[in-house]
């Protein structure tokens, strides 16, 4: 298989510049190039760019994609180093989760205390403008 960039992206469904960050990012080996400097690929590229597009879509940082990556050449090693990788992630998800309960919750507190009528007295925009009015932390930066 003797593809260029173009038809690398549309098998795999990943964007020509994404390719490109990957590679620049090192989870892509360099390319073989034609006379005229155009990337060829062959068929280890578009199992490896779909391995990264799905870690990506699984929310895995691209350091950890890289471990992967690496780990993954090394079939006949234990999985734990991959398990740990997962956990790491896994906690980063749950953490954001929780997160995102209490953002919910108090999206809904602010609409339940908003009276609906003018914006001059809206609950919603008096909460935005003072944090302090806020029920719970929510991640906001100082």
């Amino acid at each position: 298989m003797d593809i260029p960039i173009g038809e690398l992206a549309r098998r795999t469904g990943v964007k020509v510049p994404t390719i490109r960050y990957y590679e620049g990012a090192d989870l892509m080996p360099r390319p073989a190039r034609t006379e005229g400097q155009q990337r060829r690929y062959g068929a280890e590229a578009v199992a490896r760019l779909n391995f990264i597009r799905h870690a990506r879509a699984l929310g895995f940082e691209v350091e950890a994609i890289r471990e992967l990556l690496a780990l993954s050449a090394q079939p006949e090693r234990p999985c734990a180093e991959v398990d740990q990788i997962t956990r790491r992630h896994l906690a980063g998800v749950e953490r954001r989760i929780g997160q995102l309960v209490a953002l919910r919750g108090e999206l809904h507190r602010m609409l339940d205390a908003c009276g609906h009528g003018r914006v001059c007295d809206c609950r919603v925009i008096e909460t935005l403008a003072d944090h302090n009015q806020c029920a719970h932390d929510h991640g906001m930066p100082a």
